[in-house]
């Protein structure tokens, strides 16, 4: 009888340490058992190290954990259980895989929300009545996002260099930096050139100037009051010598149709040419 007692104290002992060390790890990790927790669903495309358990906070504090991880082919779904019914996520909200530090460390999930103010009265995110317009309710889904560690840099980095060396983009940009080197050149080939046709045409540039000046000197002058007046009565007075001549012209036309005065001085030219000749033998 006694042997049995004995027994049954020891199994009971161990029932309860267990069942102790149950709940002191429920407690660790911000679950408890008791229909106050609620849940909601966060979606990554990628939550690399994220497993089920990793701690949950919000606004740096430990609010619950990750009871379970869904797989779908777009995506991936974490069911995140939160301890505290009081919580109230304002829309638009978000979740982010974070770490300890940059290096790496423990996963964890944070919650993000908005700033903005939910009024008073609001039903909680538990009630049948909650309005997921305002705040996030059981069961709503939110996107997720993963912050950058070194590990993620460093595979992505990998990654496109992989991606670089399938597409040849390495070859391609040695190839344009090769193209460009030679467009430089003949570039610095043209400018050299270019300054000595300018060097070449420099004096004909100096002379085109001294020019310019002289002219710009003559058209200063006919711009004076005094040139212009002068060579309009110029123009004027070489009009009426044109018209005079023109006048003697006609006159000495019509005398040259006189024949006696004709055969006068042809007579006269005779006798003049004769006696030049007499005096001067």
């Amino acid at each position: 009888m006694r042997r049995s007692l004995r027994d049954s104290i020891v199994g009971f002992s161990l029932l309860g340490g267990l069942i102790i060390f149950s709940l002191f790890s429920f407690w660790l990790r911000g679950i408890k058992l008791s229909s106050k927790n609620w849940h909601l669903f966060a979606e990554f495309s990628n939550a690399s190290g994220l497993s089920k358990k990793s701690p949950v906070t919000y606004r740096g504090i430990l609010v619950g954990s990750v009871e379970d991880i869904i797989f779908t082919n777009e995506s991936i779904k974490a069911k995140v259980v939160l301890n505290n019914p009081d919580i109230m996520l304002p829309q638009p909200a978000f979740a982010k895989v974070v770490t300890n530090s940059f290096l790496g460390g423990d996963v964890q999930v944070a919650l993000e929300a908005g700033k903005q103010i939910i009024p008073k009265g609001t039903e909680k995110a538990t009630s049948k009545k909650c309005e997921s317009e305002l705040i996030v309710c059981q069961g709503d889904t939110i996107s997720g996002k993963q912050l950058s560690s070194l590990s993620n840099v460093t595979n992505r980095l990998n990654q496109l260099l992989k991606e670089s060396n399938q597409e040849n983009l390495i070859e391609n940009i040695v190839n344009s930096i090769d193209q460009f080197d030679r467009t430089q050149e003949n570039l610095d080939e043209l400018i050299y050139l270019s300054k000595k046709e300018i060097l070449r045409i420099k004096p004909l540039i100096n002379d085109l100037t001294i020019a310019a000046g002289h002219l710009n000197k003559i058209l200063a002058t006919v711009d004076d009051d005094e040139t212009l007046e002068d060579i309009r009565s110029t123009l004027e007075a070489t009009s009426s010598i044109s018209q005079k001549m023109d006048s003697m012209a006609d006159d000495f036309q019509s005398l040259m149709k006189d024949k006696e005065l004709t055969s006068a001085l042809r007579d006269l030219t005779i006798g003049i040419s004769k006696f030049l000749n007499e005096v001067y033998p």
